[in-house]
Order: structure tokens, then C-alpha cells, then sequence
């Protein structure tokens, strides 16, 4: 049986990473196939692209795009249900093709893939589907997150928030925290993105404009120095389907505050601290241990080291070529 990739979501975001990872790994020919896999018309597109495979083919796709009907045997992956359970993600179009086809779509697949327990449970609920028929495959860290490598210094000590100005990523609640917080006032928070009109106007309310920095857009080549060289990850995000910044940080040896909720207990253990996203007060309580507490920091460090050693590549390699296989033995 052909095997063919859909590699058109590689990219710097979340899904692009895992592309990117799994088309080194996999070494699948790609699908014959352009334009954005999000796009409103790429149920058609698929479909035809589908159609002119050989009978003999079928079609992975590291992303959660489908086909209008599934013509040839089908593995996706869903990370996440964000456009589902985040109402600020969403849209008349999105819940369109989420009720319609993406819902078909995970009935008809061989097998929807996820990267986290917690959505496995969120798309068997959603979807209702058999419970092997989700396979959680995890998400890998990237070697180039490692701890001897060389920090961002800045000239001063800061907090660090990967983010992207979405709702979920609680930004809001992480500035007024931060703002709140009894820490030495020369600590900055570093964001990575561009600045949006709502937290530059926040953080000028909350008298920190003076110590909150936007990076703008960060290459992913810049990213592991700038974890590396920060006093922690704040990330106390509303809902991830995985979070791979919790990781990433841990890969660099960088003490992590994250949420209690989601995927987030499940990815980081006890090697995190982990706070009610909701609370600002508690926020800022874990901000002011954090920053405070250098025992704290290299327990922390200690034990997210031996954590992310959980999340590699090769593990999550292995875990699709087995339903890749069980997918060939099957229908052969």
C-alpha cells in the first residue's frame, strides 16, 4: 500500500512542528496537492487529490483537514478541539465544518490520532467514536531545546509567555498577575508576538508598560536561548490540547508555572508548578514563589529534565508507523 503525507501544514506553529518532525521520520512521498490545508475549499481539494491516487493508496495528514467523502483510506490528526471548546476560536464556518465534515471524517478514517489523553477523551466524547479507534501518539520535544546552549541575556532577569495574543492563552490574567506580584521590579515579562492594542492598553493601566516586552514574531532558532536564559515559563494557559512549550522549556532546563487544567497536568507531572488559570491571585502567588524560591527553581529544573525525557520523537514516530501498519495488515 502507498502511503502519501500531507506536508503542506509544515510550519513554525504547533502542528507545523510535528510535520515537520514526521516527514523527516516517515519518509512517505508526499500527496500531490496545493493550497492551505485550512482553507474553506480544501474538502473538494482533497477529494480530487484523493481520487486521482492509485486504489491501492491512502492518505496520513498531520493536520485536522478531510476530504468531502473519504474515497481512500484516511489517517489524520486532530491535536486539539480548541475551535470546539474555545468560543473565541470559533466561527459560523468553523462549527460548519466541524459538525459536517469533521465529524464524518473521524467515523470514516482508519484512525484519529491526537497528541494528548486529554483529547483523545475530548474527540471520543465529541465525535462519539469507540475508543480504539483515537490513538494517542504524544508529541516529542526537538533536539535543538537542550540545556548547554547559549541564554538570552538581555541585561536583565525576566519571565517568559509564548503566547500569540489568543484568548486562551490567558494573557490578560498573566499581566494583571504579574503586575500584582512582590518580585524584585527590575524582573520583565517577555511575550513572544506583536503587541496588541488590548495588552498595551492593559499594561498601561497596570503601570508596567515600562517592564513588559513584546518580541514580535521569534524564529524557532531563537526560541530555545530565550527559554534557556529566562528565570521561568509562565503558562497559564486556559486550554492546550498538549502545550509543547511546557516541554520545550523543561528541555532547556527553565522551571515552569502552567495551568492545573487540560493537558497540562498530564504533560508536566509533578515537574511543573501548577496553578488555577482563572485565578489571578493564585497566578501571581505562583509568580511571587517562583521568582522568590531558588530551591523551588532547581527542583523544578531537576525534575522537568528527567520529564521531558517522556516526549521524543522517535517514540511518537514509532506510535504512527504501528497504525500505519496495523492499517495495511488490515485492508491488504
Amino acid at each position: 500500500m502507498n502511503i502519501f503525507f500531507d506536508h503542506r501544514w509544515a510550519g513554525d506553529h504547533g502542528i507545523g512542528r510535528v510535520t515537520r518532525m514526521l516527514d523527516s521520520r516517515l519518509c512517505l512521498p508526499h500527496l500531490n496537492i496545493s493550497g492551505k490545508p485550512s482553507s474553506p475549499a480544501e474538502p473538494l481539494r482533497l477529494l480530487f487529490a484523493m481520487l486521482k491516487l492509485p486504489k491501492d493508496s491512502a492518505v496520513f495528514s498531520p493536520g485536522y483537514n478531510a476530504p468531502l467523502f473519504m474515497v481512500r483510506p484516511y489517517i489524520f490528526i486532530i491535536h486539539d478541539l480548541s475551535h470546539i471548546d474555545c468560543p473565541e476560536n470559533n466561527s459560523f464556518l468553523k462549527k460548519l465544518y466541524y459538525y459536517v465534515i469533521m465529524r464524518k471524517a473521524c467515523h470514516s478514517a482508519f484512525r484519529v490520532l491526537t497528541v494528548s489523553e486529554f483529547s483523545r477523551q475530548r474527540i471520543i466524547s465529541w465525535a462519539k467514536l469507540p475508543a480504539e479507534h483515537v490513538v494517542n501518539i504524544g508529541n516529542g520535544v526537538d533536539v535543538c531545546y537542550r540545556q548547554d546552549i547559549e541564554p538570552h541575556s538581555p541585561g536583565y532577569k525576566y519571565l517568559l509567555c509564548v503566547g500569540n495574543r489568543k484568548a486562551h492563552k490567558n494573557e490578560e490574567r498573566i499581566l494583571e498577575a504579574f503586575a500584582r506580584s512582590k518580585i524584585d521590579f527590575d524582573i520583565r515579562l517577555i511575550l513572544t508576538g506583536n503587541p496588541s492594542d488590548k495588552l498595551i492598553s492593559l499594561s498601561r493601566k497596570l503601570n508596567v508598560s515600562n517592564r513588559v516586552v513584546f518580541l514580535g514574531r521569534v524564529p524557532e532558532n531563537d526560541l530555545p536561548g530565550l527559554y534557556r536564559g529566562a528565570l521561568a515559563l509562565v503558562f497559564p494557559s486556559l486550554y492546550e490540547g498538549f502545550g509543547l512549550p511546557v516541554v520545550e522549556a523543561m528541555a532547556c532546563g527553565t522551571p515552569v508555572l502552567a495551568s492545573n487544567s487540560t493537558s497540562m497536568p498530564e504533560v508536566a507531572g509533578d515537574a511543573a508548578l501548577l496553578v488555577d488559570p482563572m485565578s489571578v491571585e493564585l497566578i501571581k502567588t505562583g509568580i511571587e514563589h517562583i521568582c522568590s524560591d531558588s530551591v523551588l527553581r532547581q527542583k523544578l529544573q531537576e525534575k522537568g529534565l528527567q520529564r521531558v525525557k517522556l516526549f521524543n520523537w522517535d517514540d511518537v514516530t514509532n506510535r504512527v508507523k504501528a497504525v500505519i501498519n496495523q492499517m495495511e495488515m488490515e485492508l491488504l
